[in-house]
């Protein structure tokens, strides 16, 4: 049975690079995505764009989960939002918790996703598709990592249907999370985000910031590489390569990448795995 592939973008900024991105999705038919995600920023900063991305995606015949933040909202607002994607027949969003925009002092209504997720299942019922955040090495905010599970197993508990993992390069976290999170009770499918290596720095960068740990060998070997992005590239592949073959083999019930808008090297990736349909 195939591993099913969910796909992540975020608002573009121009309309060059909206047109950039309808070329990216057509390009990425050929994985047969289960759904493309679009991100949301900070406080709803890309709202409006986040909107535009999601209906060009359903226009061309996909589904499209939005991504929507609460921190900073209140209920009327989230309200509107989802009523908004509702006319436009979507049914599948992430939710999450998100930050708060610099300078902005106020939570709003709600202080956790799992109240997001709560108030979708109660003003919205059953039929759509809930997914949220997993941290296998534990949100760069929280301090314990007991505390961070329960977070995780209270928004599973509120009514997710799904998870996706934040990015990580080593199996062995995302396996211990989901072994910890089915100890409390989680049923659920917990699906481990995948970060194609192409700007090892941009990569790095992001790591840093997230509190996610790039294997040893991995950063020395890359730091080694300077600035050969072709071996970059293709060192990336085989780690991110097999990095993927170990979670199928292990279970993972899907992959969803994180693509920064771009389609070749998660192309790539699903063809090494054979997950692609027409390449």
């Amino acid at each position: 049975m195939s591993t099913p592939v969910s796909i992540e973008f975020f608002p573009p900024n121009t309309p060059v690079g909206s047109e950039k991105l309808k070329t990216v999705v057509q390009e990425l038919r050929a994985v047969n995505p289960q759904y493309f995600s679009v991100t949301y920023g900070a406080g709803g900063s890309t709202r409006e764009k986040t909107l535009a991305t999601v209906a060009d995606i359903a226009s061309q015949g996909f589904e499209a989960a939005p991504h929507l933040s609460c921190v900073g909202s209140t209920r009327e607002n989230i309200a509107e939002i989802l009523a908004t994607y509702r006319a436009q027949n979507i049914r599948r969003v992430v939710a999450l918790r998100g930050d708060l925009p610099s300078g902005t002092a106020t939570a709003g209504e709600f202080r956790y996703a799992s109240e997001l997720v709560g108030f979708i299942r109660e003003t919205q019922g059953a039929d759509w598709d809930i997914e949220v955040a997993a941290y296998p090495e534990y949100h760069p905010q929280q301090r314990y990592a007991a505390r961070d599970l329960q977070f995780f197993a209270d928004k599973m508990k509120a009514g997710a249907n799904g998870a996706i993992t934040q990015f990580f390069y080593n199996p062995d976290a995302y396996f211990h999370f989901v072994d910890a999170a089915r100890a409390l009770g989680v049923e659920a499918p917990i699906v481990p985000g995948i970060m194609p290596i192409n700007n090892y720095a941009r990569i790095a960068q992001f790591a840093q910031r997230d509190g996610i740990e790039i294997p040893r060998w991995v950063a020395l070997k890359m730091e080694g590489y300077m600035d050969d992005a072709a071996s970059v590239r293709a060192f990336g592949l085989d780690v991110v390569t097999r990095l993927c073959e170990r979670l199928i083999q292990g279970g993972a019930p899907g992959l969803h990448f994180y693509t920064l808008n771009q389609s070749a090297l998660t192309l790539e990736l699903c063809s090494r795995l054979k997950l692609s349909t027409a390449l």
